[in-house]
């Protein structure tokens, strides 16, 4: 079983610039209202998501899992999602299925079990859990999703799109055939609601309109590139130079999130989201709530739960002024009150 890439992409993304694109954000403002005609305290940013009461509109999206390293970051992370009442997402749970992960000791197996099951923890948090979509084709189905979710009590599963990644990653699947309707039929039949996501080049209209799933999680472009990632992994400098070529592709993350918005589905609005401001422009072009992985990870490598903590209520402070400014009550009240430059 090789663990490397996850420990390769954990430090990657903490001492690599791994960002590129553009969210497209800035192509947008928030209407300002001079009088916002609310009281700023009076202010509720609680919605429900899949049944579930967040006290924000945020999800603390998958980071990491399957290594022993990854068990005190999800931990951690997660008692704070647990403290704010936000939602919370595991790393992708392939490394279960992994054909040689009975044959580890059981203390090794424990541990990667371990890294992604947050629940005792985080007893009343959105908890997603994450499977690449991709695997679909490769002998996954129902029984694979079902034990990705029940083995961590989770809400909900998140099925990932991610052809760029796999394209330039060394063991990259890369037979991405029939996949929408494979989706669809998982969607169908799991217990549980399911997402698509995208992992940094975002979802079009085009795709999103084909899918038969409970949400789409955009996670468009503008934050981290996972071909980025995977070039840095990369010893061959060809693959490196073509990574670089393609870091910026894909939909930006407000275009993504417009389009998406045209359909009757729940939107998490994601990639690049990187303060307040993002976030409630992402809820005013009609994401109903927003997701983030690298600032919560990096924030807990320079202090672990009490900087992520510091990172989050600036994050709230900020997106609770820009609701104030738009005479936003509550979050459903922001959607729309937005304009392109």
């Amino acid at each position: 079983m090789k663990n490397n890439r996850k420990l390769d992409h954990i430090r990657i993304c903490l001492d690599k610039d791994v960002e590129s694109g553009d969210t497209g954000f800035g192509k947008f403002r928030l209407k300002h209202m001079a009088s916002p005609e609310i009281n700023f305290d009076d202010i509720c940013m609680e919605i429900k998501f899949f049944g579930k009461k967040l006290s924000y509109p945020i999800i603390i999206e998958a980071m990491t899992g399957g290594i022993k390293e990854a068990k005190k970051i999800n931990h951690e992370v997660a008692e704070i999602a647990q403290e704010f009442g936000i939602g919370f997402g595991v790393g992708s749970q392939r490394i279960i299925f992994d054909n040689n992960f009975k044959h580890l000791k059981n203390d090794i197996a424990n541990n990667i079990v371990d890294s992604f099951n947050v629940r005792s923890i985080a007893p009343d948090v959105l908890l997603i859990a994450n499977l690449g979509a991709v695997q679909l084709n490769y002998g996954y189905g129902v029984r694979e999703c079902s034990i990705a979710v029940d083995s961590i009590n989770a809400d909900a599963l998140a099925l990932h799109l991610n052809p760029l990644q796999e394209v330039i990653q060394p063991e990259g699947n890369r037979n991405f055939s029939g996949l929408i309707e494979k989706i669809n039929k998982i969607a169908k039949e799991l217990k549980k609601p399911v997402i698509v996501k995208e992992t940094g080049c975002g979802i079009s209209y085009e795709i999103a309109k084909k899918l038969k799933v409970d949400a789409i999680d955009v996670a468009g472009s503008g934050g981290t590139s996972w071909g980025l990632i995977e070039g840095y992994r990369r010893k061959n400098i060809l693959y490196k130079n073509i990574s670089k070529l393609f870091s910026s592709w894909g939909i930006p993350t407000a275009l993504a999130i417009k389009e998406v918005s045209k359909l009757n589905v729940p939107i998490i609005g994601s990639g690049g989201i990187r303060n307040g401001l993002d976030a409630a422009k992402a809820l005013a072009l009609g994401a109903n709530c927003v997701g983030m992985a690298l600032p919560i990870l990096r924030a807990w490598s320079i202090g672990g739960k009490q900087e992520v903590r510091k990172f989050l209520e600036g994050f709230i402070f900020e997106l609770k002024i820009a609701m104030f400014l738009t005479g936003s009550r509550k979050v459903s009240e922001i959607k729309g009150k937005i304009e392109q430059i």
